[in-house]
């Protein structure tokens, strides 16, 4: 199961949206108070594993901070396991690490996630993708990354450069191409809705997990209104830290629960769960938009006038190269890729030069299927192929391409391939840009299949406001 299957079921049954925290604060122990030193990691575990018996129905994650558990030493590394010992297998565990150390992140990594069994992590962004990767190799788990915090003091920072185009917006923009939705979050601290607003209207298809969101002043409305999505689910709320040493914990948390589902209810018999922007509700995104919405925004899909290879001017230009520089998302186009392949029969993976030659790699690894390719300028010297790699005359090879918009270059690189003793039957491309081009390969004997259409590519960006409804027109 999936961290995102565990969280929804967990929301789920527990009828919560409420992520408690488990930090092993000595400042925090219920009376009697500290006890002697020899015994506090005892009494801080014992605190702990009651808070989880008293709250397990209550909630819908755990989150260990680690700080708090390294600052007790070796001891503290002891309790961290004890208490994640205690936590029930069906609750997702978020463990809080704040990592962001390049040299670390693959052994840590492993510590988490293989031997700690914690579902997800949170991470610092600053150091930039590559300190990340490691945690989102794990394709059942996932990360939570920092990109607003509460300090006042940070507020100088995150900010700049004006409050109109401050950095922590761009910080979301980043981090969104890193990931898939179901596998990377933000993580937000703040008791502002704005603030989870302006994050809500720039990733809408992204789970929140906010933090510090609670004072004297605190309008839970307000806070629900801006950080939920369009399914009214999407935000993770933490249970107040000073309650944990209060006996009557798991009344308080109960009731919280219950003011949050009421509101939920009231919010989701208004016109929009989250007024974002009036004039276009947002949508809830599957793994394919999402996807779509992820190229957009690592610069993939670019909208203006741009004059393509044959000479002529289309409103948008597409640029998958960038996809190769981003591991996660060159992981998610290769599964859709694979979705497509696999029921065919194909004896090998052909990849037309040479934008699409990463991908047949990557898709002839991920299949185990052997690779070939037809050569984009046959060699005056040496042996002169036509094609690249063994292969037995009579065979049949799956042809991959990255987009289909004249089929000029796929027909050029099948005829090779068919000079050469090879049958084909199926091309498969990352983006049909339409117009009859496969009637046109359909009537030559090939069959396309297309993980995305120009017409569903474009329908999405408009929906999530990633285009205007004149660059939309433009294509439609």
């Amino acid at each position: 199961m999936t961290f995102a299957e565990k969280l929804d079921a967990a929301i789920q049954r527990n009828a919560s949206l409420l992520c408690l925290g488990l930090d092993p604060n000595p400042e925090m122990l219920p009376p009697p108070g500290n006890p002697p030193s020899n015994s506090l990691e005892r009494a801080l575990g014992n605190w702990l594993k009651a808070v989880i018996e008293r709250t397990k129905t209550l909630v819908c994650a755990y989150k260990p901070s680690l700080g708090f558990y390294l600052a007790l030493g070796t001891e503290g590394l002891e309790l961290l396991a004890e208490v994640l010992s205690c936590i029930p297998s069906d609750i997702p565990i978020i463990l809080d690490a704040k990592h962001g150390d390049l040299n670390t992140a693959s052994q840590l990594s492993k510590t988490f996630f293989e031997r700690w069994r914690v579902d997800a992590v949170t991470v610092n962004p600053y150091v930039g993708q590559e300190s990340v990767t490691p945690f989102l190799l794990f394709p059942d788990r996932a990360v939570f990354v920092l990109t607003h915090t509460s300090n006042p003091s940070a507020e100088a920072i995150q900010s700049y450069p004006t409050p109109d185009m401050p950095l922590y917006l761009e910080v979301v923009k980043a981090v969104r191409g890193w990931g898939s939705a179901d596998r990377l979050g933000l993580e937000v601290g703040t008791a502002a809705p704005s603030v989870l607003r302006q994050i809500r209207a720039i990733a809408p298809e992204r789970t929140i997990l906010a933090r510090s969101i609670w004072s004297e002043s605190t309008d839970l409305k307000a806070i629900l209104e801006a950080g939920l999505n369009q399914t009214g689910t999407g935000l993770l709320l933490p249970v107040p830290q000073d309650w944990l040493g209060q006996p009557d914990l798991a009344q308080r948390v109960g009731a919280l629960r219950q003011d949050i589902s009421t509101l939920r209810e009231q919010l989701s018999q208004g016109p929009s769960i989250c007024e974002l922007l009036p004039q276009r509700q947002q949508p809830s995104l599957d793994l394919h938009q999402a996807l779509i919405v992820q190229l957009f925004d690592i610069g993939c899909l670019m909208f203006g006038n741009y004059v393509q290879a044959s000479g002529a001017v289309f409103p948008y230009y597409i640029d998958l190269r960038r996809i190769i520089s981003n591991p996660q998302l060159f992981h998610q186009v290769l599964e859709a890729y694979a979705v497509l392949s696999a029921p065919l029969e194909f004896d090998r993976i052909a990849g037309i030069p040479y934008g699409s030659l990463p991908t047949a790699t990557g898709l002839s690894l991920k299949l185990n299927r052997p690779m070939i390719y037809p050569r984009k300028e046959v060699k005056a010297h040496g042996t002169r192929r036509l094609v690249e790699g063994h292969f037995e005359s009579g065979e049949t090879a799956l042809v991959i391409d990255d987009v289909l918009i004249t089929g000029k270059s796929v027909l050029e690189g099948i005829q090779k391939l068919e000079t050469s003793g090879l049958r084909v039957s199926d091309i498969v491309v990352l983006i049909d840009h339409e117009g009859g081009v496969r009637d046109k390969m359909r009537a030559q004997g090939y069959q396309a299949h297309a993980v995305f259409t120009l017409s569903e590519i474009s329908r999405t960006l408009y929906e999530t406001q990633r285009i205007t409804e004149a660059q939309y027109g433009a294509i439609a």
